[in-house]
């Protein structure tokens, strides 16, 4: 039997990766069946147990790749801003909008907590560093007070992070969403050395 290629591996990877997603969105993780998800993908069960192990592993990567996918559009939008303040107020409020879209709202903010723990599914690595980033840069440019930049970016993210669950678990999550983008400013506010 002939070796496949990594670029063929990749391919089979990825060909995975967006039937869950789709399937995952569209039928939540516990009604998604591994044969059907397989079977859309066009590929094995024993392709997805190669890349991923299991059910859960798959759920992992997934989550994974959104993470990576939401961090960029974060900062496509704190790259938009006139400055640096700008850009951390502009990326809180896209963070909290983004709770309203159907694929985060399932993936991300229902299947992955329940399924991989608080903490494993919606620990945004990714989202973190870069939030820590800009902290450090407003605290250099004597913008926020001096504190410890990972702690802050923790607390404005677990902030953000709980709101985007009450906004997702709302009949009128657009009420709530108002709501959640004024708290957050008002807290945001509170950085400020010369508020």
């Amino acid at each position: 039997m002939a070796r496949r290629s990594k670029a063929d591996m990749e391919q089979t990877r990825q060909a995975l990766l967006s039937s869950a997603r789709k399937s995952f969105t569209d039928h939540g993780y516990a009604a998604t069946a591994m044969d059907e998800l397989c079977t859309a993908a066009g590929l094995t069960r024993g392709a997805l147990y190669h890349h991923f192990g299991d059910k859960q592993g798959l759920l992992k990567a997934v989550v994974a790749e959104m993470d990576v996918e939401m961090d960029q559009r974060l900062q496509q939008s704190f790259a938009t801003a006139n400055n640096t303040w700008a850009g951390l107020q502009q990326r809180c409020q896209l963070y909290l909008e983004m709770a309203q879209e159907a694929e985060i709202k399932r993936i991300i903010l229902q299947d992955a907590r329940a399924v991989l723990g608080q903490r494993s599914g919606t620990e945004s690595q990714q989202c973190l560093t870069s939030l820590q980033s800009i902290l450090q840069e407003l605290m250099q440019a004597g913008t926020i007070h001096h504190t410890d930049s990972e702690a802050l970016a923790l607390l404005i993210h677990g902030s953000l992070t709980e709101a985007s669950f009450w906004i997702a678990d709302a009949q009128d999550s657009q009420q709530r969403l108002k709501h959640a983008v004024a708290a957050v400013q008002l807290l945001l506010n509170g950085l400020l050395v010369n508020a």
